[in-house]
C-alpha cells in the first residue's frame, strides 16, 4: 500500500483513482505535532483507498504519542480488504495501546474505485458531510446513511469487543465527502451556541464547491468570524474527498486477483 499521513501541519492534496483529496491540519497552538490524525492509502492497483481521520483525547503535544499509535495502528491493518476487521482491529488495538481515561473518535473509509462505492465508519466522530453534485447541496451523514445525526458507534478505546455499523454510498463525479474533527463541530455561532453539524451544513451550503482548495479556506475563516476563541482551543483538521472521472486501468483491474494471491502465500 502506498501510505501517507501524520498528526503534523499539513495543507496538502492528492490524486488516487476515482478521488481528489485535500487534507488540512493544524496541531494546537502551533505545536510541532497534535492530537488529530490524518491517513490515505492507496493500494498498488489503485482499486481500493482507505482514508481515516481520528481525534485523541486531548489535545496539542500531550495527545501527539498517542495519536501517532493510532497512525500507526491503521497501518498494520491497512490490507485487511473487510473494512469491518479494519475499524474492529483499530478498536481493540487501540484499547490496548492508550491509558485509562483516553479514547479517540475517527472516521474511516475505504473506497473501491471499480464500483465507486465509499464505505463511511464513524466511530463516535462528528458525522461528516456528504455533497450531492446533482442537488448542489450539502447534508450530514449519520451510521445509517440518513441526516439523523445521532452516534451510533462509540469511540475506539471506550469498548473493547464493539460491533460498528458502516455506511456505504456510490460517489458520482462531483459528489465530495468533508470530514473535520470536533474544533469545528464545537465552534460557537454569534448567539454563543454550538455551532454543530447543522451549523456547518449551513456555512458549507453558502460557499461556492468550484475551488476545493478555496472552499476549506473559507469554511474555517467562516466558523473562526463567528466568535473569538472558534478553532483556538483545540487542534483542527479538514479532509475533502471529491470523486474524479479517473478509472483504474484495464491492466491493474486484470493484476489485482493475482496481487492478492501473491500476497497470501508471501
Amino acid at each position: 500500500m502506498e501510505v501517507w499521513g501524520g498528526n503534523r501541519a499539513t495543507w496538502s492534496s492528492f490524486v488516487v483513482p476515482g478521488l481528489d483529496i485535500w487534507v488540512y491540519s493544524q496541531p494546537f497552538q502551533g505545536d510541532e505535532q497534535g492530537g488529530d490524525v490524518y491517513y490515505v492509502s492507496s493500494c498498488a492497483s489503485g482499486r481500493i483507498t482507505r482514508m481515516l481521520v481520528g481525534d485523541v483525547s486531548g489535545h496539542g503535544a500531550e495527545a501527539s504519542a498517542l495519536s501517532a499509535e493510532l497512525r500507526d495502528i491503521m497501518r498494520r491493518n491497512v490490507n485487511y480488504v473487510d473494512q469491518s476487521r479494519v475499524v474492529k482491529s483499530l478498536n481493540e488495538q487501540f484499547e490496548a495501546a492508550a491509558t485509562v481515561g483516553r479514547f479517540a473518535t475517527a472516521i474511516v473509509g475505504t473506497y473501491f474505485a471499480p464500483t465507486r462505492s465509499l464505505t463511511v465508519c464513524t466511530a463516535g466522530h462528528p458525522p461528516p458531510l456528504v455533497y450531492c453534485a446533482a442537488s448542489r447541496l450539502w447534508t450530514p451523514l449519520s451510521a445509517d446513511g440518513s441526516s439523523d445525526c445521532d452516534q451510533t458507534n462509540l469511540p475506539f478505546g471506550i469498548l473493547g469487543g464493539q460491533d460498528f455499523l458502516s455506511t456505504k454510498l456510490k460517489l458520482l463525479p462531483g459528489d465530495m465527502l468533508l470530514a473535520y474533527t470536533d474544533s469545528l463541530f464545537e465552534a460557537y455561532d454569534s448567539d454563543g451556541k454550538v455551532v454543530g453539524a447543522a451549523g456547518i451544513t449551513g456555512i458549507a451550503n453558502s460557499i461556492s464547491i468550484d475551488a476545493p482548495r478555496d472552499f476549506v479556506t473559507t469554511l474555517l475563516r467562516r466558523i473562526r468570524d463567528l466568535s473569538p476563541k472558534n478553532l483556538d482551543l483545540d487542534d483542527k483538521t479538514v479532509v475533502l474527498t471529491r470523486a474524479n472521472t479517473q478509472g483504474v486501468t484495464l491492466k491493474d483491474n486484470a493484476l489485482a486477483p493475482f496481487r492478492v494471491l501473491r500476497r497470501l502465500f508471501d
